[in-house]
């Protein structure tokens, strides 16, 4: 059962946490957006989902009860749980010309329109420093989950604000293994004491949560190359492989759970460790091996 987060909480004197109220198999709780900061400007990190009053009245309700207002709007990458609800924001808050919304471009760089606003992103650097009163965010850039992923160094509390690199609960889903296997050991590297995540509750053992992710999904590539190798008669697709080793996950996440398996076949064809089979059906362990 999912850990109770309420909709609005202060998890320390310069975080609060506003939940997007946006639950769901992939979501969560919802979406985590934080007000970082102490003083009279602050962060946004994330803006939730489009067409959710409940997390705008939340939001602006928050910022009333601090006496603050939003200085610039930070979004950890391009999933629509996360930038969805900006132009919401931008006119709920009544947000000035001047207040940007930025984040990392994608890669390769592409066209980045902000559905229902006529608003453009500033774009970040890996390794930026961004500062509002009490608060020094630097970025990371954690591709993997997305191309454009970065998560946040709050260096007054050694904590990383996460995205969907690493989450409260359950385990991400990526785009590409290599790169997200990267990023983890780069988070990893940060020893930071509190992690933020993107959908979850906070997590306070840091390093250990993000060794744990990376045993994960060792683990993970284990088993998989387990089943290959005990079924080397025939193909086997991201699906079959799912119903063999994901016997832990609840069915509604078996497509993303699938999605995570093609990854990992994937970087083990690359390896010369699997091929394809002639019809494109499945994979099988390399007989060379």
């Amino acid at each position: 059962m999912a850990t109770f987060i309420p909709k609005v909480e202060q998890l320390s004197s310069r975080v609060i946490r506003v939940l997007g109220c946006n639950p769901g198999p992939i979501t969560l709780q919802g979406t985590n957006t934080y007000i970082v900061g102490t003083g009279k400007r602050r962060f946004l990190i994330d803006t939730g989902e489009d067409d959710r009053p409940e997390y705008l009245s939340n939001l602006k309700k928050t910022l009333s009860d601090h006496n603050t207002s939003i200085q610039e709007v930070l979004l950890t990458h391009w999933h629509h749980d996360h930038i969805g609800g900006i132009a919401d924001v931008h006119k709920e808050l009544q947000l000035a010309p001047s207040i940007s919304f930025s984040k990392l471009s994608r890669n390769p760089t592409q066209p980045e329109p902000i559905e229902g606003a006529d608003l453009k992103y500033k774009y970040l650097e890996d390794g930026q420093v961004l500062q509002a009163e009490g608060a020094t965010l630097r970025v990371i850039y954690t591709p993997g989950h997305t191309d454009d992923h970065m998560a946040l160094l709050l260096e007054e509390e050694n904590a990383i604000f996460t995205g969907d690199c690493i989450l409260g609960e359950s385990s991400a889903i990526f785009e590409d293994l290599f790169t997200y296997m990267k990023s983890l050991e780069r988070l990893l590297t940060c020893k930071a004491d509190i992690l933020y995540p993107g959908h979850g509750p906070v997590l306070h053992d840091a390093v250990n949560k993000v060794q744990m992710y990376i045993n994960h999904r060792n683990m993970r590539e284990g088993q998989i190359v387990d089943v290959l190798k005990s079924h080397k008669d025939k193909a086997l697709t991201s699906m079959d492989v799912v119903k063999i080793v994901y016997t832990d996950t609840p069915e509604a996440l078996h497509i993303a759970a699938a999605n995570n398996v093609g990854h990992h076949l994937a970087k083990l064809e690359k390896e010369g460790k699997v091929v394809k089979d002639a019809d494109d059906n499945g994979y099988q362990w390399s007989s060379k091996l």
